[in-house]
């Protein structure tokens, strides 16, 4: 893995990135799995963003999808967010997710 595509661990979990027009791009799918502990993050992140779609958030159509390295290490397209995007993602997310202690 080169240093444009460098993982990130947060609470023990690793989170993939890529450098994308200037700035850090992370996958989605590994956030949303750290955040909710879910045992499926990438059809929890499907749920969740036919969800967000629905209220008419903008957080969606900020993702794009990029190639990030999977464990077979072949690259696959993946929704990505940079840290605004994955900020308001978090923001959007905290009262429609396990987390909802927060709210």
């Amino acid at each position: 893995m080169d240093e444009n595509q460098a993982l990130v661990v947060f609470q023990g979990k690793k989170i993939r990135r890529t450098w994308f027009n200037d700035e850090w791009w992370f996958s989605v799918v590994d956030i949303v799995g750290v955040l909710s502990e879910s045992e499926n993050p990438r059809n929890y992140w499907k749920v969740l963003k036919h969800r967000l779609k629905d209220e008419g958030s903008k957080v969606v159509t900020n993702c794009n999808q990029l190639k990030l390295p999977a464990p077979d290490g072949k690259l696959y397209e993946t929704d990505c967010g940079n840290t605004k995007t994955i900020f308001r993602l978090i923001q959007s997310s905290l009262c429609t997710s396990p987390i909802t202690a927060l709210c």
